[in-house]
């Protein structure tokens, strides 16, 4: 027996007239890292895991502040953030968006190989959402993404 949808094709819901947004919104990431390894692994994590948002690609932080402040991408709910990098590093990176009122509400995820607790002190300082170490294994990087994406889905944003 068919149970009847209250969901049209265009995924509104008839009887409350609420729209169904899990999978209308696109979410924009923005990866600052400048490792070309590292940025493979993000790729082909997000291929594996099935993870179709558009990703951004900034090489360190500098460069990730020229693309948010001048438009040159969609603005990103999410940045996944290295620490160690060259011109301007993860935790410079935070202390400037976190001072921009027009940025300073994006949601930040650091992947790092950083053990340091001083870089995780500052990090949680400048309120990330989270603070992950990179797995040497690729299938262990595989189950972070995944984790993350999950995590990015059960999130409601304005």
């Amino acid at each position: 027996m068919h149970k009847p949808s209250h969901f049209s094709e265009s995924g509104v819901d008839q009887s409350s007239g609420y729209r169904d947004n899990m999978e209308d919104k696109e979410v924009n990431i923005l990866l600052v890292e400048d490792d070309e390894v590292d940025i493979m692994n993000v790729q082909r994590a997000f291929k594996k895991n099935n993870i179709t948002n558009p990703l951004h690609i900034a090489h360190n932080g500098l460069e990730a502040l020229e693309m948010l402040r001048e438009g040159a991408i969609p603005m990103p709910p999410i940045i996944i953030l290295d620490i160690n990098m060259p011109k301007m590093n993860g935790i410079e990176f935070l202390q400037e968006l976190r001072k921009d009122p027009s940025l300073n509400r994006i949601s930040v995820f650091v992947m790092t190989t950083s053990n340091e607790d001083s870089d995780k002190i500052n990090a949680y300082n400048f309120n990330v959402a989270g603070y992950i170490l990179k797995p040497l294994s690729f299938e262990k990087f595989l189950t972070s993404v995944a984790t993350l994406n999950r995590y990015w889905k059960l999130c409601e944003r304005p």
